[in-house]
């Protein structure tokens, strides 16, 4: 099979959560188990730390690998989903997975496998793990697909966990209220293994991750943003936010993920930072150093993207993936303010079926200065266009329906002023459809 068929196989022959939502979500780690046996345990050939959480997941697992590398390791990294690509879900150092071996594992494999029916999450995690194990990785972030408690990556035992935050998505399979939700994340907590929670203001919360981490004797520290002694400042570069932090252990950090909800990531990275180094034996000023270039050249050297990501500028595009109510809670803040000003803003958004978009519409701004344009994706959980429209003037913004992603970026490109602000957003599916349309038009690129 060629790479294409490979994948056409994978997405067609396994349950995918992208396109079947909660249909392909398998819960228990019984098929995880079974493949990892097959495959001879490959994840306990390296350390890997294991990271949970409804937002911030990607970006704390990018940056702690881009520190690593500065460090001098070599670093997996398994995050989903991917943007563009499939092999951006695994990568070494910040290369991708050759296509030759995702082609090479699944026709080695399959006649084990298929009787097995995993689901496209199940054999990828196998997948990194093996591949991880081929490239002789020293450390590897292991990223949750969905909750962590029934998670097919929750069969590793890392030298640490992280918890980023707790809020609403995915209530259908992991509870409704915020404990329930805490309960099903606090699930990777191992016995005697330390970590880290990123936040935790909710009192709820805070008890359960108290509650089991006392139970497995595990060390926990939780961080808090909002703590005067963590100094933290945010610097403005035009429109958009830049992190900086005067931290007590590394100097001044400068952020390379834009966007405000970053603070929250970089106080999580920094308390996971301060339980690694002692157990990885990195101390002294090499290591500061290269904390302090990890987070400043993350984008550089992981290739992550989609967070407050500026595209293009006269008009000013951003592209970001935030697509539950906790991400859109600062999200509308932000844009709420920028509209303040009297700039004329412009969003283009699109949601899959199983998000909280009342809650979501409902912290949107709704000033003359601010037009919405809806857009369906080429996903078969994809909100139609119209119906987000219908719901949208129902709650008082204005919009209008557009055909597709690349319609509606057209449609700005022609009529936007270069003074306005363009922000795209709603889920990974919207965002890969405008990578695709800004890659496709490289005279759109004028920053």
């Amino acid at each position: 099979m060629t790479y294409q068929q490979t994948l056409n196989y994978l997405y067609s022959s396994t349950p995918v959560f992208e396109n079947h939502g909660a249909g392909a979500y398998k819960p228990g780690l019984d098929t995880a188990k079974a493949l990892d046996n097959y495959l001879n345990h490959p994840h306990t050939t390296y350390k890997t730390i294991h990271v949970a959480g409804t937002n911030g997941k990607g970006s704390v697992c990018h940056t702690l690998a881009a520190i690593l590398q500065e460090a001098g390791y070599k670093v997996g990294l398994y995050t989903s989903p991917h943007l563009l690509d499939f092999s951006e879900r695994i990568r070494v150092n910040g290369s991708t997975i050759e296509q030759k071996y995702v082609v090479d594992f699944v026709e080695k494999h399959r006649e084990f496998f298929e009787p097995l029916h995993p689901s496209f999450f199940e054999l990828t995690t196998a997948m990194a793990f093996d591949y991880f194990r081929h490239k002789q990785v020293e450390i590897a972030l292991i990223e949750v697909g969905l909750g962590g408690r029934l998670d097919s990556t929750n069969i590793i035992m890392p030298i640490l966990c992280i918890i980023t935050n707790i809020t609403k998505d995915h209530t259908d399979l992991l509870g409704s209220s915020l404990s329930e939700i805490a309960i099903e994340k606090a699930g990777i907590i191992k016995a005697g293994i330390p970590v880290v929670v990123g936040d935790a203001k909710n009192e709820a919360v805070k008890n359960v991750f108290i509650k089991k981490a006392t139970e497995m004797h595990a060390p926990l520290s939780i961080m808090d943003i909002d703590d005067p002694n963590s100094k933290i400042h945010n610097g403005i570069l035009e429109t958009f936010p830049l992190w900086k932090l005067n931290s007590t252990d590394f100097g001044l950090i400068e952020h390379g993920i834009p966007g405000f909800q970053q603070g929250m990531n970089v106080v999580a990275v920094l308390g996971a930072l301060r339980v690694l180094s002692p157990i990885l034996g990195e101390t002294g000023q090499k290591f500061v150093e290269a904390v302090r270039a990890g987070f400043k050249n993350v984008l550089k050297l992981t290739g992550l993207r989609g967070r407050w990501d500026i595209v293009s500028s006269e008009p000013t595009f951003v592209i970001d993936v935030g697509h539950n109510p906790g991400a859109w809670d600062i999200s509308s803040k932000i844009l709420t303010a920028l509209a303040s000003t009297g700039r004329s803003i412009h969003i283009v958004l699109g949601f899959s079926s199983d998000k909280d978009i009342d809650t979501i519409f409902g912290g949107l701004p709704a000033t003359p200065n601010v037009t919405y344009l809806f857009v369906e994706a080429d996903n078969p959980r994809a909100v139609p266009a119209k119906a987000l429209l219908a719901k949208a003037e129902a709650m008082k913004l204005s919009g209008e329906a557009s055909a597709s992603v690349a319609d509606a970026l057209r449609h700005l490109q022609s009529n936007a002023a270069i003074t306005d602000f363009i922000f795209i957003s709603g889920s990974h599916y919207v965002a890969a459809e405008a990578y695709s349309f800004f890659d496709s038009n490289p005279l759109f690129h004028n920053l």
